[in-house]
């Protein structure tokens, strides 16, 4: 595929994936890493989600700054960090194919705990709990792009309220990406310069775009119709990333 085909598509999956994610909330790591890794590979594809998630993370922390749990945040860093340790040395141990698959998995898997996991989990309580749910948020994030599944599923079981659950996960999706993107390209397992330059700016500008797109589109598409939206382009992208890591193992 040539640069400008695969800078085209990531421009209108990042503009769809930051226009949904500001209407319904739901990730936009989940609808853009199976598009990304199909193009750039699964390693430096969730590299450039990692950097865009944590500025779009950002941008949203400070509109939100008074509803968020900053000590959650502060006992979460640490979780988050020991998370993203592993999954940047077995991106670094296995090839691509394998790579692909495990990502496409575990995108599927955090659909799974989107979709249905959240309503059956039982109350919990202290930081044992939330220093696990910090490292495979850590984990996947590192791996997939999606530290949201891991880290909302405890705070439903922790019964945060939902206005300061939003609000916290966005600096937990600022450190969650930060350090993923970082420790990546210190330890050698991704490098920007083997995405396209041109990608970086483009993908930043798609990403405003999609933020203030959706802004307007808020008023119009119910948040549970985005929802539904980005679960199923994600789903399907997901499934796409299993069959094509499947299809070269064997090339």
């Amino acid at each position: 595929m040539s640069v400008l085909a695969t800078v085209s598509i990531t421009v209108i999956i990042v503009i769809l994936g930051s226009c949904l994610q500001r209407i319904s909330g739901m990730g936009f790591g989940l609808l853009v890493v199976p598009v990304l890794a199909i193009l750039l590979g699964p390693a430096d594809g969730v590299l450039v989600v990692n950097a865009l998630a944590a500025v779009n993370a950002a941008l949203t922390t400070w509109t939100v700054r008074h509803y968020v749990d900053w000590r959650k945040v502060r006992l979460l860093a640490i979780p988050l960090l020991l998370g993203a340790f592993p999954g940047v040395f077995l991106i670094r141990a296995i090839n691509a194919a394998p790579l692909q698959i495990i990502v496409g998995a575990l995108l599927l898997i955090a659909l799974a705990v989107v979709l249905g996991g959240r309503r059956h989990i039982p109350h919990v309580s202290g930081n044992g709990s939330l220093f696990t749910a910090g490292v495979i948020g850590g984990f996947m994030n590192t791996l997939a792009g999606a530290a949201g599944p891991a880290i909302t599923v405890y705070a439903q079981a922790a019964r945060w309220e939902h206005q300061m659950l939003a609000a916290t996960l966005q600096p937990l999706f600022v450190i969650s990406g930060g350090l993923s993107f970082i420790l990546k390209i210190l330890l050698g397992a991704s490098s920007v310069t083997a995405v396209p330059p041109v990608m970086w700016p483009v993908a930043f500008v798609g990403m405003l775009v999609g933020i203030f797109g959706g802004t307007m589109l808020s008023r119009f598409i119910p948040r549970e119709t985005a929802r539904r939206i980005a679960l199923t382009v994600a789903g399907l992208g997901g499934i796409t990333a299993i069959i094509q890591g499947v299809t070269s193992l064997g090339s």
